[in-house]
């Protein structure tokens, strides 16, 4: 089996009315997303997916990666991985380089899958599990007014109805509201859109009033008074607070039982988690902004994080993942798999979280499974009961659905050993 061609799709941005009028309900999968699919010479094709700059990725997949991918057995992973990793950290890997090594590298295990007549999860080891806990992050998408309900007063409510889904977990962000914004420095607090919504990235910010303390801390408290303890709460912090900030949200929400406290400040001090971990009961949640086992060491052996999310899209696929995740369980940490991101990254997280001994919990967006994960891949994965399944199929276990490549605002480019001659 030898790689033949390699394809990348990705859409550039709509406008966001003209967006709703032609796909009402659905999510614009763009600018952020990128799939990759390998083709082999016996008619296999794998897939992957990563999110964010979807464009670079692209050249890099194209410039950089098809050289050392065409012409070779794609069931050569590992090696495939340590070729890729090796030439980009030449001059440095953690971005784009990254993000495009996890795309290919999901879809060299899906091609394995393929290949053994095997779903990934039997090519890792088997199952430690049938099924994984999910928790809900509360991004509103399609028929769930999910962020709309808790920031609007309503998280209680919004408790209560995931709760009748059988979703016993929840994540917000309770405090974004109050931290300084992309807006500039006339209007350092004002919301910022960009690509057609609200962004959860901002400027660090170095103080919280107490009012504003207090209404975040009331989110959570709605939704404690009115579930009492059959809600599990996660707070995302989006790296928005410096060190003190953080010790006084920590201490405001120690009361209500918090699942954890996830990236409450940047990824770039790994001492001053350290410093927050040893002042609070509240579990720290160290997320996907931290790439590879070489970034996430430190996390793990300091200790500055009790569990440990890794993005296998982000962070270098199934293959860096499973060492993130053994590294982990060497301290006795459990991991929770980060996705917000789009329907073949859940689908590939899947497998390792089945198949690892320390998976603790999955992310999840019911707005998004319910609705435009289905506009992309050809089946809809198996939730039921507050838990994820996967089918016995080989490989990933889905796939791209092909009218995408016909739609009027996609991006296709393909590099193949003729294209490849051409370049050199």
């Amino acid at each position: 089996m030898r790689i033949t061609k390699i394809e990348t799709l990705w859409f550039r941005f709509i406008g966001t009315a003209q967006w709703e009028r032609a796909n009402p309900g659905s999510r614009q999968a763009l600018p952020n997303n990128l799939w990759v699919r390998i083709h082999t010479d016996d008619g296999r094709i794998g897939l992957g997916e990563t999110y964010y700059l979807p464009r670079a990725v692209a050249s890099i997949i194209h410039d950089v990666y098809a050289p050392l991918l065409i012409g070779r057995n794609p069931l050569d992973i590992e090696n495939h991985w340590q070729n890729m990793f090796a030439l980009v950290n030449f001059c440095g890997y953690a971005g784009a380089e990254m993000r495009a090594i996890s795309a290919i590298d999901i879809a060299l295990w899906d091609l394995a899958g393929q290949y053994a007549n095997q779903p990934i999860f039997n090519l890792l080891g088997g199952r430690n599990r049938e099924r994984i806990k999910i928790y809900n992050t509360c991004v509103g998408s399609g028929r769930y007014p999910d962020s709309d309900l808790w920031t609007g007063g309503r998280a209680g409510e919004l408790a209560e109805d995931l709760l009748r889904q059988g979703i016993t977990a929840m994540k917000i962000w309770p405090f974004d509201a109050y931290g300084l914004t992309l807006s500039g420095p006339h209007q350092p607090r004002a919301p910022f859109k960009i690509w057609g919504g609200l962004s959860a990235a901002g400027v660090l910010s170095h103080s919280i009033e107490n009012e504003d303390l207090a209404r975040g801390v009331a989110i959570v408290e709605d939704i404690r008074k009115t579930v009492g303890d059959k809600m599990a709460i996660a707070i995302e912090g989006h790296a928005r607070w410096n060190l003190p900030t953080a010790k006084r949200i920590a201490r405001a929400i120690e009361p209500y039982d918090v699942m954890w406290l996830e990236e409450i400040m940047p990824p770039d001090n790994v001492d001053a988690f350290v410093q927050l971990k040893a002042s609070t009961s509240i579990p720290i949640c160290q997320s996907e902004r931290v790439f590879t086992r070489y970034n996430m060491r430190s996390w793990i052996e300091k200790p500055a994080a009790d569990i440990i999310m890794p993005d296998f899209s982000w962070g270098g696929g199934i293959t860096e993942g499973r060492k993130i995740c053994s590294l982990a369980d060497t301290y006795y940490l459990p991991i929770t798999s980060h996705d917000t991101i789009g329907p073949v990254a859940v689908w590939a997280a899947a497998h390792l979280m089945l198949s690892i001994p320390n998976a603790m919990i999955m992310e999840t967006v019911r707005g998004y499974v319910d609705g435009w994960y289905n506009d992309v891949v050809t089946d809809r994965i198996p939730i039921a009961e507050g838990h994820l399944t996967l089918p016995l199929r080989p490989g990933l276990g889905t796939a791209l659905r092909e009218d995408l490549f016909t739609r009027p605002n996609a991006c296709v480019e393909v590099s193949t050993e003729d294209t490849l001659r051409e370049l050199s």
